[in-house]
């Protein structure tokens, strides 16, 4: 039931992804990554069973916003992909700061909610030193790594280089990750097991969202990424 379940977010999550830029343009990618950052360090929270491994939800969101980078460097250069990156730092420290002022309120006694995301937000300052960490390295190193090898074999071979720098980027980020938010959480070969389930995970989120980024490059050469055109017009 998980793997069905995962395989439909998967689909979901990417056709979501097309269609926010096929509509909004860049813009619908920069909300992407903001929305993924977000909903990824919540998710992250909750353990699964996966493929008959331990794992934790998120993966997808997370994985994906490497997707939406990497259509921005292809299509629009380095500067927009790392804006894409800034945004999502902001987003993220401003979610943790405000929802951890959220918590120092004093519930009323009918209060149903407070100990509820006291559980999921009392953890998230752990897990967005975290997030912090492997996101700066992982993120910034995608989007430097793309650059070099489109340097490096100029508009051919999309999949080789979308594909490699996400997953060497993905491999920072899971290593990192896992050891700050969850070293003294969770027994080491429960940790281990983390570690391996969510980059083989990110692996096959990397190998199956491969076509979105030739579509998406088809639209932007076809010029029908019309929101953009819309918006910058205004």
């Amino acid at each position: 039931m998980n793997e069905a379940i995962w395989f439909l977010m998967l689909i979901f999550c990417t056709s979501v992804i097309l269609i926010s830029y096929r509509v909004f343009g860049k813009y619908g990618l920069y909300a992407w990554v903001v929305m993924s950052v977000i909903l990824a360090n919540i998710q992250v929270m909750k353990l699964v069973t996966l493929f008959g491994m331990t794992a934790t939800l998120g993966n997808i969101l997370y994985g994906t916003s490497f997707l939406a980078t990497d259509i921005l460097s292809e299509n629009y250069g380095k500067r927009e992909a790392t804006l894409a990156v800034h945004l999502g730092f902001f987003t993220l420290f401003m979610m943790v700061v405000v929802m951890q002022m959220a918590l120092l309120f004093v519930p009323n006694p009918n209060d149903l909610a407070h100990d509820a995301l006291k559980g999921i937000f009392g953890l998230t300052p752990k897990v967005a030193g975290a997030s912090f960490c492997a996101y700066a390295l992982a993120q910034y190193h995608d989007v430097w790594l793309f650059h070099l090898l489109k340097k490096l074999t100029g508009d051919k071979y999309l999949w080789f280089r979308n594909n490699v720098s996400t997953m060497i980027s993905q491999a920072i980020d899971t290593a990192i990750f896992a050891v700050v938010a969850f070293y003294g959480v969770y027994p080491a070969k429960v940790l281990l097991s983390i570690i391996l389930s969510t980059y083989v995970i990110k692996w096959i989120v990397a190998l199956s969202d491969t076509w979105c980024i030739y579509l998406a490059k088809r639209w932007f050469c076809q010029g029908k990424v019309g929101g953009e055109a819309k918006y910058a017009a205004d």
